[in-house]
């Protein structure tokens, strides 16, 4: 891997760059845009550096540093990937502190919001705002396991690109077509890619995703101590995270949530989406984008109806 000191404004052409953390891993991230807090975004499953796409960093990153990071074991990180949300959460502190960031905002994706659900819980000083994207709270029902035709679209050792858009799109035409043409532009990047991850990751992030899964409903209690603002937003017939809401956490008016009606399963893929926030007392149409910049997060001020 290369490095370089520069922060690119394009994803595309982002460096490949190592840092050693106190734990003893290697970390591969990239990083592109300027502007304070970063904004640290947390991957899905399977998922390494060139899964990101490349319009949404390069929105994102346009008012912000944005960096991304392979977590423990997975991609050109090194270390054997951890079978638990909650060591990959510290993993991904040590990665944190090995670039000396004292606070960020955080974007999880999928099993990505899992470990930042995590990292907000260990680790809240840490973390000014928080973005989840299809996510659920540990033990919610529903979350046990995935369906057969999932496994078979995304779980599989080789790469399907049909699966992946029967997963991570809706069956409609518009939704294949955005599919397709985000797939095409995972394969824009030739040069210094990422490594793939590895089947050992494959396996220890389904353990950690069943075991998050499992249905227990004290645990739903323990989302209720997450203390910043939070963003939630969920397609509506996910496939791999069912549409749930934090509900265990307590109302604040400077937390929203949105389902995406037709829009299928993983939210962030559409970049330009905009979505309408339910809470009373939130403007009623935000930029998914602005919303992770900082730019349309939804404010403290309380609605009096609340």
């Amino acid at each position: 891997m290369t490095a370089t000191s520069s922060a690119p404004t394009s994803y595309l052409t982002a460096a490949n760059q190592m840092v050693s953390a106190a734990n003893g891993i290697d970390y591969a991230y990239r990083e592109v845009g300027d502007g304070t807090p970063p904004l640290v975004l947390l991957q899905h499953f399977r998922g390494n550096l060139d899964n990101w796409d490349r319009a949404l960093i390069d929105a994102l990153a346009s008012a912000r540093q944005v960096v991304t990071f392979d977590n423990v074991g997975v991609g050109g990180s090194s270390g054997t990937t951890p079978s638990t949300v909650a060591q990959m959460a510290c993993d991904a502190v040590a990665f944190l502190e090995a670039m000396e960031l004292d606070q960020v905002d955080l974007l999880g994706f999928s099993i990505g919001s899992f470990v930042a659900q995590e990292l907000v819980l260990i680790r809240p000083s840490l973390v000014r705002r928080l973005v989840l994207a299809s996510a659920a709270p540990q033990g919610a029902a529903g979350m046990h396991g995935w369906a057969q035709e999932v496994i078979a679209g995304v779980g599989k050792p080789t790469f399907n690109p049909e699966g992946y858009l029967g997963v991570f799109f809706a069956p409609s035409p518009a939704s294949r077509d955005a599919g397709k043409q985000l797939l095409g532009r995972l394969a824009e990047r030739t040069d210094d890619r990422d490594a793939p991850a590895t089947w050992q990751t494959r396996q220890a992030q389904y353990d950690a995703v069943c075991a998050w899964g499992i249905p227990n409903h004290a645990l739903l209690q323990r989302v209720s101590a997450i203390d910043v603002p939070v963003f939630v937003a969920n397609g509506d017939s996910d496939p791999m995270t069912p549409a749930l809401f934090l509900s265990a956490r307590r109302p604040d008016p400077a937390s929203a949530r949105e389902d995406l009606p037709g829009f299928g399963a993983r939210v962030p893929i559409p970049v330009q989406r905009r979505v309408r926030c339910r809470r009373r007392g939130i403007p009623q149409r935000r930029s998914l984008i602005k919303i992770a910049r900082g730019e349309a997060y939804p404010t403290h001020a309380r609605d009096p109806g609340d």
